[in-house]
């Protein structure tokens, strides 16, 4: 079978193989503080005004050493035609004094002044040089950070419980093949690889053979478990989380490789279920899966203070203990007593992670 899908999926040209300056329309490593191009423009504008009134001052203080330099407005538009190369010839430098100045401050000038008429160009190529460069480096030194595999509801939701949780956003990249989509998630600080994450290359370009994680959250159900099985593959180590519609469907993404399965739509129907019953309940489960207010459900490493003593006497509300990979409940025999290197899963206060981390 994953020979088949495989074959199905298969594409000539390697994303991942391709060079930086060639991959500029398909990884997108947002600015901390861009610009804006009106902006540019302006200061661009202003640069060359104070050039042209640095220029004047210089040719009118040295006005006897020109021919036709009676006013400053003469030495204005001599300054004028002289940057921008036009020279009609009819204002000339005839002095040593004069001549000198125009060689070591007019010509200078005139060099920053073709640099800023052709700025705009100039900045294009730069922009691109530099973004190739940052795009090398990103490749280079990425590592331990977590993928998100579509960027629908479920990928946006996946990432803001991650933020919340402290992940930085330069921790996480996004994959879709919707410019759309993608501009959103750059906007907050996300890096974004654009393509087709069925495709393992696409998967390589994002760094997914050196992440610490994978989130897989497309819409498709099928796509889920091809999207899993290439990351299975290319990244043996990583954990892979992956979310499926249908309840039917999450052994396909265990047998592919995912180490956890979410069902969206037993979720959903379980919340819709309770609402109608007990509407607390539903208000308390939603305020658990809000990362952002009141209480969430965290995970952190046992205290030295805390080994040897039971989970139950805990200032947190514990719900179970995590060992060597293995989730038990606050109920079994196994969560009785805290173990060195155990981890503990409890219900965190937001407003109290919001106080240590903002200290007065």
């Amino acid at each position: 079978m994953n020979d088949r899908f495989r074959d199905r999926f298969r594409t000539d040209s390697e994303v991942d193989a391709l060079p930086p300056h060639a991959l500029l329309k398909v990884v997108n490593i947002p600015e901390a503080t861009p610009v804006s191009p009106w902006w540019l423009i302006i200061r661009r504008m202003i640069y060359a005004l104070v050039l042209i009134f640095v220029a004047s001052t210089v040719v009118y203080l040295e006005r006897d050493g020109y021919t036709g330099v009676r006013t400053y407005l003469d030495a204005v538009y001599y300054s004028s035609v002289s940057l921008s190369t036009t020279g009609y010839g009819d204002i000339t430098p005839v002095t040593q004094t004069a001549r000198l100045v125009n060689v070591l401050v007019i010509t200078p000038m005139r060099i920053i002044f073709l640099v800023l008429l052709v700025g705009t160009t100039l900045s294009v190529l730069t922009e691109e040089s530099r973004k190739s460069l940052k795009i090398r480096r990103w490749r280079k030194h990425m590592r331990n950070h977590t993928v998100v595999v579509g960027y629908g509801t479920k990928g946006r939701a996946a990432v803001t419980a991650m933020l919340a949780d402290g992940v930085t956003a330069s921790q996480i990249v996004v994959v879709d093949s919707d410019p759309e989509v993608l501009t959103h998630a750059s906007s907050r600080g996300l890096v974004t690889v654009q393509g087709s994450a069925t495709k393992s290359d696409v998967l390589k370009l994002a760094g997914v053979t050196r992440a610490r994680a994978v989130v897989v959250a497309p819409n498709m159900d099928d796509t889920a478990v091809l999207i899993t099985l290439s990351v299975r593959e290319i990244a043996p180590s990583a954990t892979i989380v992956a979310s499926v519609r249908e309840s039917e469907n999450s052994h396909l993404l265990r047998q592919s490789g995912a180490d956890s399965v979410v069902v969206s739509s037993e979720t959903a129907g379980r919340m819709l279920g309770l609402a109608t019953v007990s509407p607390s309940v539903t208000g308390m489960m939603e305020d658990l899966l809000s990362p952002d207010e009141g209480f969430s459900v965290a995970e952190r490493m046992v205290g030295d203070d805390e080994v040897g003593g039971s989970p139950r006497n805990l200032e947190d509300i514990v719900l179970g203990v995590v060992r060597s990979g293995e989730l038990y409940r606050i109920d079994s025999v196994e969560a009785e007593t805290v173990e060195p290197g155990d981890r503990i899963l409890y219900i965190r206060r937001i407003t109290d992670t919001a106080a240590e981390a903002n200290p007065q």
